[in-house]
């Protein structure tokens, strides 16, 4: 049961406040087109030069990159997907979890290990050129869009093997099994049936590796890849032109946009397909066993994105450890884990805060503003951080401009509260997810059992939602700070001074060729993201009992 718009722990004006905050930086871009006098003809004059200079090549590399990321994760997640679910073989169920390994990889980390093994005086090359006798590099170089586009697709490839995962284990077992028993062969099985079932999971996680790609800035600055994302900050920390990172922020919230509206469409398509197949076939169908090639050939798909993609990159970032110990940055370790942990540990704690107001009120209220602030929350997690940062730093500069004795500029830059903004314009969504999940296993009459014995709105948080919503609160915070510890775009420009994460001295120290020091910051964040792959792994395997 639903109630009127009468919910006593969010009044209408803390809901438009918590909305403007949330919304403020998309706002504050797009108001950067609005005609403001000479601004408007400044504006132009900037955009006609982008066009005829940086703009083309901005675009034709972030569309490359992002078609050939298109085609890696589909490939790799679709066919280990198909592998681990309707196949039966040797160590299925290792691989099973083992595909996951590599979410715990930021994607700039997988780029610097790579680039430190594989460069012309990493050890590779320094090993085959004194075998072969040659001078030259032995390989191409490993920093360009095919490099990166090679990174992200063995980062970033999970999206589409967890969506995969689950639209083909839910149903797509029993129609195969249906289909061998009409005398279909395997192959017509694959292409006829499985295939064209798990479409829409795969294009849901094709959009949602693309929304990360689009949003990187570690691989793409590294690399030296002119994409929307490495153009923001080199129009607005390089050329100091705020207009034309405004305006260059736009059109990647546009692509963003037509990523995130294919992803919910793919996303509709797959409840729509459950539906329609959640009952065919018996419950006794069982995955097809493979023997002799076949069992080598799935082996190979299912090991080749876990050594790519996690075990390589670890095993590339350990070997500087044991080469020289004593030379890693000790000292300043402790200094930069308790930058990251504090403020992983504040935006943990106000986003499920403010999660949990929202999921609350949409579970008491039908009212559209209710609803509305959560979609709009919920959009946080798909604008890059480069636009989060260019939408606030823009209202900064106006507000200073406008009264300089406030000081804002100081508040948002020097101190913490600009890049706890920032996390939480980002983040609050995963928390929400994670909320909503955990409110929809409980029963409306929970609600109308606590109205009836007199309990208010923040008695029943308290006393009825919260303890049944522990170990969802728990998984949110942790989602949420695992996420802003391996933040890197937002971080390094609104970090307060001398407040260095392991996320942003990752970055500085390879940007310097010191890839060896950089292992140690690496690993750490590695180790970091392990914990929520292994609350993944550990529901999906209760979902599968």
């Amino acid at each position: 049961m639903h109630h009127s718009f009468t919910p006593s722990i969010l009044s209408r004006w803390a809901l438009l406040l918590l909305i403007a905050a949330l919304m403020l930086p998309v706002l504050a871009v797009l108001a950067a087109w609005l005609p403001m006098g000479d601004a408007s003809g400044q504006a132009m004059a900037i955009l006609r030069e982008m066009a005829s200079t940086v703009l083309p090549d901005y675009v034709g590399t972030t569309l490359l990159l992002c078609g050939m990321v298109t085609v890696g994760v589909a490939l790799v997640g679709l066919s280990t997907a198909v592998a681990v679910t309707l196949f039966e073989f040797p160590g299925r169920r290792f691989f099973e979890w083992a595909l996951l390994l590599p979410l715990a990889m930021p994607a700039y980390v997988v780029a610097y290990a790579y680039t430190d093994f594989l460069q012309f005086s990493g050890p590779l090359q320094t090993l085959l050129r004194g075998a072969l006798g040659v001078q030259g590099r032995v390989f191409p170089e490993v920093r360009n869009v095919a490099g990166a586009a090679w990174v992200f697709t063995f980062a970033l490839y999970p999206y589409v093997y967890l969506l995969a995962r689950t639209a083909l284990g839910e149903r797509t077992v029993h129609l195969m099994e249906a289909a061998r028993l009409m005398g279909a062969p395997l192959r017509r099985r694959m292409r006829e049936v499985a295939l064209p079932l798990a479409r829409p999971a795969v294009a849901a996680g094709i959009a949602l590796a693309l929304m990360e790609t689009l949003a990187d800035y570690g691989v793409s600055s590294y690399f030296g890849i002119q994409t929307f994302t490495a153009g923001i900050y080199k129009a607005w920390l390089s050329m100091d032109n705020r207009i034309a990172a405004a305006q260059l922020a736009t059109m990647l919230l546009v692509l963003v946009a037509l990523l995130l509206k294919l992803e919910h469409r793919a996303q509709h398509r797959m409840r729509f397909a459950v539906i329609k197949g959640a009952r065919s076939g018996s419950g006794d169908a069982q995955a097809v066993p493979l023997q002799g090639r076949q069992r080598v050939a799935v082996w190979f798909v299912c090991a080749t994105p876990v050594l790519m993609g996690f075990v390589l990159p670890v095993l590339f970032m350990l070997r500087p450890l044991t080469a020289d110990w004593a030379a890693l940055p000790w000292s300043r370790f402790g200094e930069w884990a308790f930058n990251s942990v504090r403020l992983g540990a504040i935006t943990a704690a106000l986003a499920v805060a403010v999660a949990l107001v929202l999921a609350f009120n949409v579970r008491r209220s039908s009212h559209w503003a209710v609803r509305a602030a959560a979609q709009l929350a919920s959009l946080g997690y798909a604008i890059p951080g480069a636009v989060v940062v260019v939408g606030l730093l823009l209202p900064v500069g106006w507000v200073q401009a406008w009264a300089p004795d406030w000081q804002v500029g100081y508040w948002v830059t020097a101190t913490a509260v600009g890049i706890v903004w920032a996390y939480l314009v980002r983040f609050c969504a995963v928390a929400l997810q994670a909320l909503q999940s955990g409110y929809a296993r409980l029963p409306n009459s929970l609600d109308d059992s606590a109205r009836m014995l007199g309990a208010s709105s923040l008695q029943t948080l308290a006393r009825v939602h919260w303890p049944l919503l522990r170990r969802s609160v728990a998984a949110a915070a942790l989602l949420v700070f695992v996420d802003v510890m391996k933040e890197l775009p937002a971080t390094l420009v609104l970090r307060p001074f001398n407040s260095d994460t392991l996320a942003v001295v990752a970055y500085q120290l390879a940007r310097d060729e010191r890839l060896g020091e950089a292992a140690l910051p690496c690993l750490a964040l590695v180790l970091v993201g392990l914990l929520p792959v292994m609350l993944l792994s550990r529901t999906l395997r209760v979902a599968g009992r």
